[in-house]
């Protein structure tokens, strides 16, 4: 499929019975593991990258609103009563960009209402938790970096929120700009959608009003892992597990990421798919063409290999390093392609260095 045209949208909605029509968190962990298993087959067979990757990320969302709606459940039936005010669960990380794999973690939050109720923070901080615990038992890793809801951090009244991110917006120190960053890739799953759709008017207003953010945004972004060597070559890991093998997360698909992120920032792009950013920056004519082709083409082969990575099976789950091994490595095809694409990685980073140096050089 052409990187330019428009995503196609498919809804396999025949499969979805097991997930919508689960009564505990056992039966929806083994509606999982068949889906999973499902979808592991039309990986080999029909589905196209994006095709496939767009499924699996609605498998993961229907998940995640049956998660919730069995925690509330559980709640009531032990005297803690219905959400007291409005709530929206939401996501970030590769779920929050629709771009989650069949092993991916938790990065999730919460945006509370601001509706006066005593105890509603009481509440939430129960159903956070017990959220990031069910999700844990349903095969979704706790997040290393702690961006969960049942983090105060990450679960907040809406109000909070913007105190927060507007303090984030006036530090330009790393920690903050990063946080930021894993903000921007927020998307609504569940609840209502008014409080997600309002936190994201004040997430890019706000934005907006900081000129400096978008600098310090780049200076985040063109930090990443030595690819290719000085002759061209692939670098591979050189010790440990790892050894003779290509680390595909971080070494070809995050970069692509940060960049696609950066530039819909710099020009109030509010999608949080990299595609869909990519595809928005084509039609702004925002950026030079080449370098979006470059970055587009890169991505989809970024996808591919993702998905491509060797995968152990545990308790009916996949799980995955994202390393590509030292066999996969030794095939022609597969090596001359990663070179290829990391090629293009380096020529879209080399222009937003530059970018930043200019920025620099500006900068009183």
């Amino acid at each position: 499929m052409d990187m330019m045209e428009p995503i196609p949208f498919i809804n396999h909605s025949w499969s979805y019975q097991g997930i919508d029509g689960a009564a505990s968190s056992e039966e929806l962990r083994q509606a999982r593991v068949v889906l999973q298993n499902e979808l592991q087959e039309l990986l080999s067979a029909s589905l196209s990258p994006i095709e496939w990757y767009q499924t699996v990320n609605e498998l993961h969302d229907r998940i995640y609103r049956k998660a919730v709606e069995l925690c509330i459940q559980g709640m009531v039936e032990e005297g803690f009563g219905r959400p007291p005010v409005p709530y929206a669960f939401i996501v970030f990380g590769s779920s929050g960009r629709e771009e989650a794999t069949l092993w991916s973690d938790q990065d999730n939050g919460m945006i509370i209402s601001d509706t006066p109720h005593e105890g509603k923070e009481e509440y939430f901080a129960e159903l956070g938790r017990r959220m990031a615990d069910m999700l844990e038992e349903l095969g979704y890793a706790k997040c290393e970096g702690k961006v969960m809801c049942s983090e105060l951090l990450w679960r907040k009244t809406l109000e909070s929120w913007k105190e927060q991110l507007k303090a984030w917006r006036s530090d330009l120190a790393w920690e903050p700009v990063r946080n930021l960053i894993i903000a921007s890739d927020m998307r609504f799953v569940a609840g209502d959608k008014s409080l997600a759709e309002e936190w994201t008017t004040a997430f890019y207003d706000g934005f907006r009003a900081v000129p400096e953010l978008s600098d310090a945004v780049l200076r985040n972004t063109v930090k990443h892992k030595a690819t290719l060597n000085i002759l061209g070559q692939v670098v591979t890991e050189r010790f440990g597990e790892h050894a003779g093998g290509f680390d595909v997360k971080y070494g070809l698909y995050i970069p692509l990421v940060n960049s696609a992120r950066f530039l819909a920032l710099q020009h109030g792009i509010k999608e949080t798919s990299t595609l869909k950013r990519i595809q928005r920056l084509v039609s702004l004519e925002a950026v030079p063409l080449t370098l979006l082709d470059a970055a587009g083409r890169a991505f989809m082969i970024a996808l591919k290999f993702r998905r491509s990575t060797p995968v152990v099976i545990r308790g009916g789950l996949q799980q995955s390093s994202g390393f590509l091994d030292e066999k996969q490595m030794k095939q022609k095809q597969m090596h001359y392609e990663l070179k290829d694409t990391l090629g293009q990685v380096r020529r879209v980073h080399r222009a937003l260095q530059r970018q930043l140096r200019f920025a620099e050089r500006r900068r009183p």
